[in-house]
């Protein structure tokens, strides 16, 4: 590792708070599915920023229109209309077939606002006494790191020294509908699920679950919605996960590659039953539907649209997959994924030291929870670059 390298992270570890612990790799330039170190040494992305970056590094199409709107208006907030936002939030609601968009910044506030008008509709449309709505969760969820919701996960790393957790919250055992039906009562106002579940690492529920999930939810009078931060706009081969099932949420959550990787942008989308019952002073954000965010927003959207990423997705992930099930190594325990979503789970806590092999040959990949590492390259990957990421895993297997 060069001075200039030393010297980043020295001052990361020095200046920072160590809430991460980043691979000793110190990055500087990115384009499509690549990226270089301060020393110019290349690397495939095979993270994609948790897929916040399904259509590449830097496209120029999205870094365009970001710097076009730098140059005319940022920011207005909310106390007035903005020339982008309209089309923006209709494009929204034309993708996921929602009649009503909110937007907000992050994945966790999405996350957030969801929340809350599951609980609004709780008590003003299904009639739960006051204070007392329930909303059902999964065990292994990863939904984001605010307070209320690190009180229903189940990862000791996320909650441990944050409690006093958030009442209202009831956890079910991930993939069951038994577990579900159980679960529900007179005062669930919702169901809030991951289609597959990333963090856990990459935990696909058993077919015709989601579909189930939903016509409990309408036999049951409880609202569902389906986490597509991270398995949305593409990732999974379909623009939605819950496309697979043919399944419409009455609440969507995107974040992540709304961005295209360039800026923090998130939305619930919804029924006007739902999001329609938010009042003025309910609910808010100053970035919120901000002019850049509306421009970089629309901009990711039609290059994945134009570029068709979710059908690339699907083939060049059925290819993907197919070579790392080729793979012969006896500490493997099972290879799975949908799309350009995979994981490689091992028998033993070897992932970070793999990933740091992976590293080593110029592949940066994440661990999660010690045995799995997820590979989620940008959706502009071709079969060329794939054959060449399976080289380097082959490869380092075998360190």
């Amino acid at each position: 590792m060069g001075g200039k390298a030393k010297r980043s992270i020295e001052l990361d570890n020095r200046y920072g708070a160590h809430n991460y612990a980043p691979l000793p790799v110190v990055l500087e330039r990115g384009r499509g599915v690549y990226v270089w170190d301060v020393e110019g040494r290349r690397y495939f992305d095979m993270l994609s920023a948790y897929s916040a970056l399904n259509q590449g590094h830097c496209h120029p199409a999205i870094a365009a229109a970001a710097r076009a709107q730098l140059g005319r208006l940022t920011l207005t907030s909310r106390a007035f209309h903005n020339a982008l936002m309209g089309p923006f939030l209709k494009k929204i609601c034309e993708l996921t077939g929602q009649p009503k968009a909110l937007p907000m910044n992050s994945g966790a506030e999405a996350v957030e606002t969801a929340i809350k008008a599951m609980r609004l509709w709780g008590y003003r449309r299904k009639g739960i006494a006051p204070n007392q709505a329930e909303i059902i969760v999964a065990r292994g969820n990863f939904h984001g790191r605010t307070t209320t919701i690190v009180g229903f996960s189940s990862d000791p790393d996320s909650y441990e020294n944050f409690g006093p957790a958030t009442p209202g919250f009831i956890s079910v055992n991930y993939g069951s509908i038994e577990s579900l039906e159980e679960a529900i009562n007179e005062r669930t106002c919702g169901v809030l699920l991951e289609p597959i579940q990333g963090e856990a690492g990459v935990r696909i529920p058993p077919e015709g679950y989601l579909k189930k999930v939903r016509e409990l939810c309408s036999s049951r009078e409880v609202l569902f919605c389906a986490d597509e931060i991270q398995t949305g706009l593409g990732r999974t081969g379909k623009m939605f996960c819950l496309d697979h099932e043919g399944v419409q949420a009455d609440l969507i959550l995107l974040g992540k590659a709304l961005s295209g990787g360039f800026y923090p942008i998130s939305a619930v989308a919804g029924r006007e039953e739902v999001l329609g019952l938010f009042t003025p002073g309910t609910h808010g954000s100053t970035f919120g539907g901000n002019p850049l965010a509306c421009a970089i927003g629309l901009a990711a959207l039609d290059v994945i649209v134009r570029e068709r990423l979710p059908r690339r997705a699907a083939a060049l992930g059925a290819y993907f997959l197919e070579g790392l099930r080729a793979l012969d190594d006896p500490r493997l325990l099972e290879v799975r994924g949908k799309g350009l979503l995979l994981a490689l789970e091992f028998k033993q806590p070897i992932a970070k030291p793999f990933c740091k092999a992976l590293a080593a040959n110029g592949l940066l990949a994440k661990d999660t929870h010690q045995t799995t590492v997820r590979l989620a390259p940008p959706l502009v990957i071709t079969k060329p670059q794939i054959d060449a990421a399976l080289e380097i895993v082959r490869r380092s297997l075998s360190c």
